[in-house]
């Protein structure tokens, strides 16, 4: 199908005559009665069609790196474009644009949040969304971290999620020993705002005796189960070969992943200050779309005005720490 702008001053014929004519430039923009410019671009052209208007690159305010993480957030925190626009532009780029990072999840097939939501799991029955909660259900699980340029081994990082305001503790370590499992967990519990009341891990050694008994079932006599009585917390385990079941901290994970790409880090101690900073920033300020748009500190503050039974200290805002 022939494609000519339906305002075009010339044909596909007048402009093969252009092509082929051995006259001046003006003496051909006189004689068809278009611009030296126009009769330039057609003796110039060996095609007789107009061609798309539509810029060859779409100009982008975003790095690449940059849009690993709007990617990330997007598929994490399932913002709505809106949001999505604001936390960017706040944290990641301030002259982010709403249509650039609208094309940006078209591309990347991110464009229907209904795609991106995950499929229920549950190890309780009748089965329960994380709506349903209280906090106090928290999720661990442990990272592999790359070497930094002044360690001689890599270190592990400790996360721990609670199921219902999405709050976030982190800490890392140099090995992944039921010794540093249990100081993870005694520092969470003295961290945390809220009373936990149930902890979910998954079936590594660091967390549980269930695959070296004899009955392929946890004793209780492990030293991390034997902290979780002392602190009064039902510490449950995710069924084998089901990661998904922690997938909640998995997701977060996933997170750090792209924080730590996108950043060279001269020593440990630059790489623990950004993973912290990153933590708080995540708690204090990043909305949440599963808990209406509030950020987690924010929604343990609704909860704590809600039921103040379930909270052992007050619930500080970022504006309260800087006082």
């Amino acid at each position: 199908m022939s494609m000519v702008h339906p305002m075009a001053r010339t044909t596909p014929r007048t402009r093969a005559e252009i092509h082929e004519s051995q006259a001046g430039l003006a003496e051909v923009a006189q004689t068809y009665n278009i611009s030296r410019g126009t009769a330039r671009k057609w003796r110039n052209r060996s095609d007789h069609l107009d061609r798309s208007h539509r810029a060859h690159q779409l100009p982008t305010t975003l790095s690449p790196a940059q849009e690993v993480i709007v990617m990330e957030i997007r598929r994490l925190c399932l913002l709505p474009l809106d949001d999505l626009v604001s936390v960017t532009r706040e944290f990641i780029n301030a002259d982010a644009s709403r249509s650039g990072i609208s094309r940006l999840l078209r591309r990347e097939g991110l464009s229907k949040l209904a795609d991106l939501q995950p499929v229920p799991q549950g190890e309780e029955a009748p089965k329960k969304t994380f709506k349903d909660y209280e906090p106090g259900y928290l999720h661990i699980d442990i990272k592999y971290l790359p070497k930094m340029p002044d360690e001689s081994a890599r270190r592990y990082l400790y996360v721990a999620i609670d199921r219902a305001t999405r709050w976030v503790f982190l800490r890392t370590y140099r090995d992944q020993t039921e010794r540093s499992s249990v100081d993870f967990l005694r520092r969470v519990h003295k961290a945390t705002p809220f009373k936990i009341t149930k902890l979910l891990t998954d079936n590594g050694t660091q967390f549980t005796d269930r695959f070296t008994s004899k009955d392929k079932q946890p004793t209780g006599k492990h030293v991390f189960d034997k902290q979780c009585q002392e602190l009064n917390i039902e510490h449950r385990l995710a069924p084998a070969r089901h990661p998904q079941t922690n997938g909640m901290v998995e997701r977060f994970n996933g997170r750090i992943s792209e924080v730590v790409k996108q950043t060279r880090f001269a020593s440990g101690a630059e790489l623990d200050a950004t993973l912290n900073n990153y933590m708080f920033t995540y708690n204090h300020h990043i909305p949440q779309r599963s808990l209406g748009h509030l950020s987690p500190v924010d929604a343990l503050k609704a909860w704590s005005k809600k039921k103040p039974e379930l909270f052992n200290k007050r619930v500080y805002k970022q504006a309260e720490l800087d006082t």
